[in-house]
Parts: C-alpha cells; structure tokens; sequence
C-alpha cells in the first residue's frame, strides 16, 4: 500500500508500554511474536499479534488488532496463546527484525509509516534487547 494512505495491514505483531506502542516487524520466523511474548512478561501489554492493522490520525499512527484474533498471540511449539489485549495505541516506535543493527552505538534509523516518519530500531542479538526496548519506550533515548 502506497505511503500516503490512511490505512494498512502489516505483518507485525504490536505490544503497548503505557500509551506507546512498539510495532515489530520482520519475515515469518524472523521472532516477532516471541518478542512480543518477552515484552509481555516484562509488563507490556499485547495489542495484536501476526496481523496489525494500522491508522494514520493527524501526525499519529494507531494500531490495533482485527477482530478475529484480538486477545491471541502464537507461541511456537505451544500453539495460540490468550492474552489481555488492549484495544489500539499510537505507534512510538518500530522495530526491524529483518535487519541487524551493526554498530555499538547506532545513529538513529527512522522510517516513513503511512507518510508520517517514526522511530525505528534494527534488530540486535543480545539478552538484553528486550529490556532496551522497554527502557526506550518508557524513556526515550538520548541521542
């Protein structure tokens, strides 16, 4: 779907800290929904899982979940999951688990959903990923 349009369905799965969200995204089996499950257990609440459908308002992107699997998220080797899911919230940031973020300390990466420019992190394969996120999303980041 071309950029500058007011909806999409992405193949991500969406968790929420307070009123930011965290969209992830990546290939099938990339590890997106064990993200969302780690983040969970460190507090986060699920919005959608596999299927996130997302809505340009103003200078703002809302996710939220379709209907059919709202409240379920995949656990691999366990099947599908119940969860207290909430109902939408404003995308804060992106992670890109398609790409591996090379450098110690990374120049920001943004990039464009549905025409409005948001935060992105590229994926890196380290323990304390998860609770990095979390800190991002509580907190910012400095520079």
């Amino acid at each position: 779907m071309p950029e500058g349009e007011a909806e999409a369905l992405w193949h991500a799965s969406c968790v929420a800290v307070g009123e930011r969200g965290l969209l992830i995204h990546g290939p099938s089996g990339a590890g997106k929904s064990a993200l969302a499950l780690k983040l969970m257990a460190l507090g986060a609440q699920l919005v959608a899982d596999d299927q996130v459908l997302l809505r340009r308002d103003g200078a703002d992107v809302v996710a939220r979940c379709p209907p059919q699997i709202r409240g379920l998220i995949e656990a691999r080797g366990m099947g599908l999951l119940r969860a207290t899911a909430r109902d939408a919230v404003r995308v804060a940031l992106v992670v890109d688990l398609s790409r591996q973020e090379d450098h110690r300390l990374p120049p920001r990466h943004h990039i464009a959903v549905l025409g409005v420019t948001l935060d992105l992190v590229l994926a890196v394969q380290a323990d304390h990923f998860p609770y990095a996120l979390l800190q991002y999303l509580r907190d910012g980041r400095q520079a």
